[in-house]
């Protein structure tokens, strides 16, 4: 079993940054891709950001893509999503996932990851 444990959100003006880390524990070894998914108030809940394992290749949606960055730590066992330019339409709880699945190219579907974290509430004021 993996357990993740998201921090960082909080509530920053529109055009503020705001980074999010996400800590896994447990069995780690056996994860491979990490990514950030959302669900906005009414809303399912979406894909945002993954990683590969070498951390060398990463997805992005199109919404965040050029706002928001990704990285990852194996060594420390983290996962970071660097926000910046944040509108109000960015507003959700933030959601960190783990797949076991051993790819190269991270996935974006919700049912490619194993685990997930409790979510951390991210609003953008406008």
């Amino acid at each position: 079993q993996v357990q993740l444990v998201e921090s960082g959100g909080g509530l920053v003006q529109t055009g503020g940054p705001l980074n999010l880390s996400c800590a896994a524990s447990g069995r780690t070894v056996s994860i491979y891709s990490l990514g950030w998914f959302r669900r906005a108030p009414g809303k399912e809940r979406e894909f945002v950001a993954a990683i590969g394992r070498s951390a060398g290749s990463t997805l992005y949606a199109i919404a965040v893509k050029g706002r928001f960055t990704i990285s990852r730590d194996n060594a420390k066992n983290t996962v970071s999503l660097q926000m910046s330019s944040l509108k109000p339409e960015d507003t959700a709880v933030y959601y960190c996932a783990a797949g076991r699945v051993p790819t190269i190219q991270p996935g974006y579907r919700t049912y490619e990851y194993d685990y997930w974290g409790q979510g951390t509430q991210v609003t953008v004021s406008s």
